[in-house]
């Protein structure tokens, strides 16, 4: 099928790389325009097309899609599908109704449940027991297009922001070949969406990380989980950045919410509003990630210090 992908992040490089290597014909990549990074600002490459430009596809990058000038580049691809997963831009009537099939979307959810930029972060925060990858077709709506297919997967206990994110990137790649075939062969069904079932996850930002300790203490360890690799859990220590990793859901104790109630060998464990998080590995401010036994070797942290 002549395909139109558009992507960013690297999410989107499982789909687009699946689709690719199935066999389709894949026009053009379209992605966001490079980005400036670190200190020294220079221009980086979007995931999706360092893969591009690494097997030869054609890339555009355009700063808004639905400008007029964008519009007709699409056109001149006379594709039959624009597959978009993680794009980051919302695109317009026109475009949706462009190609013979439409415009389906990959998402990391089990629409309706968590339309919106975050879906694998909050499903892990809300302590959810499944996820899943939802194929929809594309509406002028925020997530809000008929299914065409889905599949679902256990958020297992351990499972972190980027376990999740790795495996649902995998999963959306599979169900994306298997249903831009069932589109091309005339299988696909359209299943309106529910909107009395409809929730939302809104846009991940650094401050969402910072600890609120007078939570539960099965609360803040999906936070620390949910939030690993990015932009991670954290709280204060001596005005320092503290970002927690790694930690599990420990006994109450009396000490108030944020103290250290508890140093051992290879813990710290801090009081919560219920129940205590048990922190096994951590970072501070200028430091690398470590265990918190060697973190213990260089930093004298004492029972009833209180981590902001």
């Amino acid at each position: 099928m002549k395909i139109i992908f558009m992507g960013t992040p690297d999410f989107a490089v499982s789909t687009l790389k699946a689709i690719h290597e199935a066999g389709h014909d894949i026009r053009l990549v379209v992605t966001q325009p490079d980005k400036p990074k670190g200190r020294s600002g220079s221009l980086q490459m979007s995931d999706v097309k360092q893969y591009a430009v690494n097997n030869a596809l054609p890339v555009y990058q355009p700063e808004r899609i639905r400008d007029r000038e964008a519009v007709l580049r699409l056109e001149s691809c006379e594709c039959e599908l624009i597959v978009v997963a993680a794009f980051g831009q919302i695109l317009s009537k026109e475009i949706l109704e462009m190609p013979k099939y439409g415009c389906i979307n990959v998402h990391a959810s089990l629409l309706p449940h968590l339309r919106g930029a975050s879906p694998i972060q909050t499903a892990i925060i809300e302590g959810d027991k499944e996820t899943g990858v939802t194929i929809q077709q594309m509406g002028e709506g925020l997530d809000t297009g008929d299914i065409i297919s889905f599949r679902s997967i256990a958020i297992e206990a351990s499972d972190t922001g980027g376990s999740l994110f790795d495996k649902l990137s995998k999963l959306g790649a599979d169900l994306a070949v298997e249903t831009i075939e069932d589109i091309e062969k005339g299988r696909a069904g359209l299943t309106p969406q529910d909107e009395s079932r409809a929730t939302y996850a809104g846009k991940i930002d650094k401050s969402m990380g910072h600890i609120d300790w007078k939570k539960g203490a099965e609360e803040t360890e999906r936070l620390i989980r949910a939030l690993d690799p990015w932009p991670s859990a954290y709280a204060f220590l001596d005005g320092k950045m503290l970002k927690i990793w790694k930690g599990c859901v420990g006994d109450a104790y009396s000490d108030a919410p944020g103290t250290v109630a508890d140093v051992g060998r290879d813990t710290v464990t801090v009081a919560c509003g219920s129940g205590s998080i048990v922190i096994s590995e951590l970072q501070l401010e200028g430091k690398k990630r470590m265990k918190v036994h060697d973190f213990l070797l260089g930093y004298d942290l004492k029972k009833g210090t209180v981590l902001s």
